[in-house]
């Protein structure tokens, strides 16, 4: 097995930016015209699901021929072991409500990760790319070699995160889940760390939520009950881009909760959260 230390972090990032793009286009140029607007719920959903394993297959099939020894985790069916330090773990279609009603912010997300990405804490990614095939943005990241945005044909450019620090002035996104008991705990939460904000964003997608914290757009970022698929890439184009990533206690990011912001503002978003969850009434099944 190959040792941490010896992986090759910038070919990863170049194969992660490749297979990311080819999968985002097939996204875009196979989508059905009139998606959102079909005449039922369940047809709809169905070619949503249809799609996001054709793009998971497409990911897990050029990963294959490229990184024969590699492992595999997507959000779809088709995970499988592998024999190197490295495990691909993959999002299809993160933003898959945007992607249905044909809003602009869904994304490819591929990230290359080293230890467990089962194991809360034991592991870290090492390389990713994240892609919006209707922006044409795609941002991709190796492991201390900082973060990039490219849009269209047009030349990389390095990233950094804002510089914010006053958390009254700061622009924060998050997410909400699709379980009812779920949703209601978020909107607590939301509602004690509204008035301490200068706004929220809710955009749909994780790996660009944490993007636009790589890039400024957001000043922060905090959700509950995201997948390893679903930060994967986007938590290490966060890190590279000077952002800290964490629980609200400072520990690994995990579904409980994860926290993005430069290490200032991030240690006031985390103790508003902190002090929000302490009030609220847990969640329940």
């Amino acid at each position: 097995m190959t040792h941490p230390e010896d992986i090759d972090v910038i070919s990863l990032a170049r194969v992660a930016r490749e297979v990311a793009t080819e999968a985002a286009a097939l996204i875009v140029d196979e989508r059905p015209p009139g998606l959102g607007v079909m005449t039922t719920k369940t047809s709809a959903v169905d070619i949503v699901t249809e799609m996001d394993q054709r793009a998971q297959d497409l990911l897990r099939r050029r990963l294959g021929e490229r990184r024969p020894d590699d492992a595999f985790l997507g959000e779809e069916e088709g995970s499988s072991d592998g024999t190197s330090a490295i495990t691909w773990v993959v999002d299809p279609i993160d933003g898959t409500v945007n992607y249905l009603y044909g809003i602009p912010a869904y994304c490819v997300s591929v990230a290359a990760v080293t230890g467990d990405p089962r194991e809360v804490g034991q592991w870290r990614p090492v390389a990713g790319a994240v892609v919006n095939p209707v922006t044409g943005e795609r941002f991709h990241a190796a492991r201390g070699q900082g973060a990039y945005r490219a849009v269209g044909a047009g030349e990389a450019t390095r990233l950094a995160a804002s510089g914010a620090s006053d958390l009254a002035t700061a622009l924060i996104g998050t997410g909400f889940g699709y379980v009812a008991p779920r949703r209601r705990w978020q909107a607590d939460v939301l509602a004690q760390v509204l008035p301490a904000v200068r706004d929220i964003r809710r955009m749909g997608s994780a790996a660009l939520d944490l993007c636009h914290v790589a890039d400024g757009a957001l000043d922060g970022y905090y959700e509950r009950g995201l997948n390893p698929w679903d930060f994967a890439a986007g938590w290490l184009v966060a890190t590279e881009a000077g952002a800290l990533v964490t629980d609200e206690h400072g520990g690994a990011p995990s579904g409980a909760m994860i926290v993005a912001a430069r290490p200032g503002l991030h240690a006031a978003l985390s103790g508003e959260l902190r002090s929000a969850i302490a009030v609220v009434t847990p969640e329940t099944p």
